[in-house]
């Protein structure tokens, strides 16, 4: 995509359909791929290919690093992608996707509250406070559910969901790391980086946790395959790099809107193709997590709306 002319209207929506529907279809992608191929192994896979995918291309293009940017790249993607999309891909074995996409909804109110240089403002900001508030609100009220609708441990239910909150700050912390000890590296060089480390990474737990040992290509079902080269080329790639390209040309707060439309569109994916159950209370935790969401925003929207 080429920032040299003014982009088409067209090719704007696209982007953005990339980045709402895409990036909301991938928890169901997930699903598909767990069905044959151990988590940490199928996390290994997507973000290995991807990685190198895209330092080819970055390579083709005479793009080099030196090795401490690359070092702050490698571990802000383990941080981000194994600790972060990885945790996503592990606890969709226990939850639905749809639960998943929902508390990583929550992921604004780690941001609030992880990043230290911007405290006095957001602690001293009343819309910032009470949506983070409600969002935590929203949280708690996804453990209050009763009995688990998926037919899972209940126990084992509500130790994947603490996970995939621990695995939110993770994303989090990577993302501040990167925001306040920037790379002299270009965008997509440092996304090859970071795809290439978690993916390295991921593989070594997987090793570790014994999945090489259980596992078979010859025994993986074509869905499964499908699943993971729709996370490598549409999940990691198209959507990545639409994401990218639209926060060159759009408002950030703008383009950040995904997070209101992923976790609707993965619930729905979820229930239309998978038959997970369409659940009111944790439509009603979204509803309340989202509005937390919005909150915390507002001022953001308002100076964007003063400035275009």
């Amino acid at each position: 995509m080429s920032t040299h002319s003014a982009p088409g209207r067209g090719l704007i929506l696209a982007a953005f359909a990339a980045i709402y529907l895409i990036w909301g279809s991938t928890y169901l992608a997930i699903l598909v791929g767990l069905q044959s191929i151990p988590p940490f192994l199928l996390s290994g896979l997507r973000f290995t290919v991807a990685g190198a995918i895209l330092l080819a291309w970055c390579s083709a293009r005479g793009e080099r690093t030196a090795f401490r940017p690359g070092l702050q790249h490698a571990f802000a993607g383990i941080l981000m992608l194994f600790g972060g999309t990885g945790t996503v891909v592990w606890v969709e074995q226990y939850i639905s996707s749809g639960l998943a996409a929902i508390i990583v909804a929550s992921m604004p109110f780690w941001f609030v509250l992880l990043d230290y240089k911007q405290w006095s403002f957001n602690f001293s900001n009343g819309l910032i406070l009470g949506g983070v508030l409600v969002g935590f609100a929203g949280i708690l009220s996804l453990f209050g559910l009763g009995s688990s609708p998926w037919g899972q441990d209940l126990s084992a239910q509500v130790y994947a969901m603490l996970l995939l909150l621990a695995g939110c700050i993770s994303w989090a912390a990577g993302s501040l790391y990167l925001k306040y000890r920037p790379a002299s590296v270009s965008t997509t060089l440092g996304a090859g980086i970071q795809m290439l480390a978690a993916g390295a990474f991921s593989l070594l737990v997987s090793w570790q946790q014994g999945e090489w040992s259980e596992f078979s290509f010859s025994a993986v079902h074509p869905r499964s395959w499908a699943g993971l080269a729709y996370l490598i080329g549409f999940g990691s790639l198209v959507g990545y790099l639409s994401y990218v390209w639209l926060l060159r040309i759009r408002p950030a707060v703008q383009v950040g809107t995904y997070a209101y439309i992923n976790p609707v569109v993965a619930v729905l994916l979820g229930w239309l193709m998978v038959n997970e159950p369409f659940a009111w209370p944790q439509l009603a935790a979204l509803g309340i997590i989202l509005t937390g969401v919005l909150l915390i925003n507002l001022p953001k929207y308002k100076t964007s709306a003063r400035i275009i």
